[in-house]
């Protein structure tokens, strides 16, 4: 029950609880003090009483009719409210709640939990030598009714000023968390899509914070949707570009070729029907066919390689990489290649392992095709989370230095390094690109396997 009540309808209940908690408090603790309260009242009167009929009875036998007199002080004390006194050899004690107009309008419960006994008192009275007694009989009922209706008081003083506070503390709760209804729509607004929410800064001043957060939140995840669906594009785009840039190349090289192969194969199938063998023709085509199934065997080679790098995944990233310098060392003897791998970078997973390989990769393309350059750097070790990466995963940075002569201010990135970017953001990385007189250095941040 207490689970499906909203935050408002708590509030309200718990101070409904606390304001009903507190009348039935004072309540009580007004009812035991009516008590003692009720018997201090009772001694008091009785003492007072009892002094008095002691004053006045000393002198009754001096009167000339004794009996008569204490008639007559005993009829003129019957009007005394708080007490009666009667002769003990003429009547009983009266019950007081009885003679009492006052105490018939509260609960006789209430009479007897507060008054359970009646006090009485005996004032022996010597008439003549005849022994008789006065027994004086309190009457709280005065100050049980003030103290009932005390208590009533309390209550309908209690009851309307709890309302009252209940009514305006209802107010105030409704209006200080009126912005939980918004934020409710609009959260619901953001799981379906919907990132141009809006809400008004309102309530308290946490409540506020958290409309201007969500505001925010908001508009970031739109941003990072609209990056997304436009990273989507993009790398659908570059997958489209390398693809027709694979078929341009498998037309304009691997056709010749097998065009090639097969006019050395017909002119090898001519020379077996000459009437006299000719060995020199025979050797010239043949070393023609063996020189263009090694062009064909290196462009294959060439082709696989930017498919999926030969050997990656059979002899590792270290292996891999040292066979991709020793490749350009031997086209370009005349560029100092160094590579330093820290020891500290542990295992990376397929995935960056293929990612950290590219990005070598395309930056010592750029290098021999763009820079100039005569000495590159490359560097891979492991580094901390960058700011906004992702938590529980480890970092591989991957750096790329030359000496040669740097960018131009207005020159973009080339298919590769665009396609390098968007691919190590994909992956929850990043990679920037610095020139100077001095040089490139091309820093990846890659992703590595989860903790």
């Amino acid at each position: 029950m207490w689970q499906r009540l909203s935050l408002r309808s708590r509030i309200n209940v718990l101070l409904a609880l606390v304001l009903t908690l507190g009348l039935a408090v004072n309540v009580a603790r007004l009812v035991l003090e009516a008590g003692p309260r009720v018997q201090a009242e009772d001694q008091s009167v009785t003492r007072l009483a009892r002094e008095f009929v002691e004053t006045i009875v000393t002198g009754l036998n001096e009167t000339a009719d004794p009996e008569a007199g204490l008639n007559q002080i005993i009829a003129d004390l019957k009007r005394l409210r708080h007490v009666s006194i009667t002769r003990q050899d003429t009547a009983a004690a009266v019950d007081a709640r009885d003679e009492d107009d006052d105490a018939r309008s509260v609960p006789a419960w209430f009479a007897t939990l507060v008054h359970p006994e009646t006090t009485s008192v005996s004032v022996p009275v010597s008439i003549r030598g005849q022994e008789t007694a006065l027994v004086i009989t309190s009457i709280p009922n005065d100050e049980i009714a003030e103290i009932w209706d005390g208590i009533l008081t309390q209550l309908e003083v209690g009851s309307a000023v709890a309302l009252a506070l209940l009514l305006i503390t209802m107010v105030v709760v409704g209006r200080a968390l009126a912005p939980l209804d918004a934020l409710s729509r609009a959260m619901k607004g953001i799981e379906s899509g919907s990132y141009d929410v809006h809400i008004e800064p309102s309530g308290a001043p946490e409540l506020a914070a958290i409309c201007t957060r969500l505001n925010h939140l908001a508009a970031t995840l739109g941003a990072a949707v609209e990056e997304k669906r436009q990273l989507a594009e993009r790398v659908v785009s570059l997958q489209d570009l390398e693809r027709e840039e694979i078929a341009r190349e498998l037309h304009d090289e691997f056709g010749p070729y097998l065009f090639t192969l097969r006019v050395h194969a017909g002119a090898l199938m001519r020379l077996t029907k000459a009437p006299l063998p000719d060995p020199e023709g025979l050797r010239k085509h043949g070393s023609a066919i063996l020189e263009q199934v090694h062009e064909l065997q290196q462009f294959t080679r060439r082709i696989l390689d930017r498919l999926r790098p030969i050997g990656l995944a059979e002899l590792g990233l270290r292996e891999a990489l040292g066979a991709l310098q020793r490749l350009w060392t031997n086209s370009h003897p005349d560029v100092t290649i160094e590579t330093t791998i820290s020891q500290s970078l542990g295992e990376t997973g397929e995935t960056a392992d293929l990612t950290i390989y590219r990005v070598v990769q395309e930056s010592l393309t750029n290098v021999f095709r763009h820079a100039r350059a005569t000495a590159v750097n490359v560097s891979i070790e492991p580094a901390e989370r960058p700011a906004g990466g992702q938590g529980g995963r480890d970092y591989a940075l991957v750096r790329v230095r030359d000496n040669g002569r740097g960018l131009k201010p207005d020159q973009k990135f080339g298919l590769g390094l665009t396609g390098m970017r968007e691919r190590i953001l994909a992956l929850g990385g990043t990679l920037t690109v610095a020139s100077g007189e001095g040089g490139v250095t091309i820093e990846a941040m890659v992703p590595t396997q989860a903790l």
